[in-house]
């Protein structure tokens, strides 16, 4: 796969503390096999669905020990070029721009409200090398509970359109690079603790959604929400064992009419 147009999601990966217990987690629920630990460059393992890259693991880098959450990475033609948009536009470059041997150049950043979110510009690594396959990703959301400081930032860091779900019951937008949708902004209501920080959930594709649960929850992960059925798929959101919150989605089995939307 060539890599991906620059706004559009390109990559995704995870630090656990317990990188073992990481790989037989994902491994028995997403079907994940995984490469050779690169030592050079902290362990970083690469996992793969049927063959393809679709994601890494890696353990936590000294000092960064804590709580697991996935990183969502968004392809830059430009890093540095990125990276100053970043912070012009009230964002925080974490590290970077710094440049993985002949990979790629990555950036770790946080949006205003607070999300964590990587930028990647393609080397030898183009990203993902499967989307929308069962085990691959498939779709990614922010949180927030300042969904205006989102809707400003991202569309001026990489130059997105946006279209508002029109849905009373939630507060939710999504960001278009050209022809298609790069991820969705969504309000955190009062049903998330206030100790939940934003953040980014990202879906990976399943065969079965209730399968997929049924793998996970017995495995020590907690159900969140779902499986639920909609237009997009049956979905349902999980914490895995280690605090890292993800989505299961199966994209075949549907249900319900699309919803509709408007430019904003």
């Amino acid at each position: 796969m060539a890599a991906q147009p620059a706004g559009a999601p390109c990559w995704a990966d995870a630090m656990f503390s317990d990188v073992e217990g990481a790989k037989s987690f994902y491994g028995d629920v997403l079907g994940w096999t995984f490469g050779e630990q690169s030592s050079e460059y902290g362990n970083y393992t690469q996992a793969y669905a049927d063959g393809k890259a679709v994601a890494a693991v890696v353990p936590p880098m000294p000092g960064q020990e804590g709580h697991s959450q996935w990183c969502l990475y968004i392809a830059s033609d430009d890093a540095e070029a990125t990276a100053a948009r970043i912070r012009d536009n009230g964002g925080e470059v974490l590290m970077g721009p710094m440049q993985v041997g002949d990979f790629g150049t990555m950036v770790l950043a946080r949006e205003p409200s607070g999300a964590v979110f990587g930028v990647w510009q393609a080397g030898r690594h183009e990203g993902f090398e499967a989307t929308g396959v069962p085990g691959a990703y498939a779709w990614a959301e922010v949180f927030t509970r300042e969904p205006e400081k989102v809707d400003t930032f991202f569309p001026a860091v990489f130059s997105y359109r946006a279209r508002q779900l029109q849905d009373d019951t939630m507060d939710f937008r999504m960001f278009q690079v050209g022809d298609t949708m790069a991820f969705g902004r969504m309000r955190m209501t009062d049903d998330f603790p206030p100790e939940v920080p934003p953040y980014i959930n990202v879906y990976f594709t399943v065969a079965d959604c209730d399968d997929a649960v049924a793998k996970a929850t017995k495995l020590g992960a907690t159900l969140r929400f779902g499986p639920m059925g909609t237009p997009y798929g049956r979905f349902a959101a999980l914490t895995d064992p280690q605090g890292a919150n993800f989505s299961v989605i199966d994209v075949t089995t549907t249900e319900g009419e699309m919803p509709k939307t408007t430019d904003v």
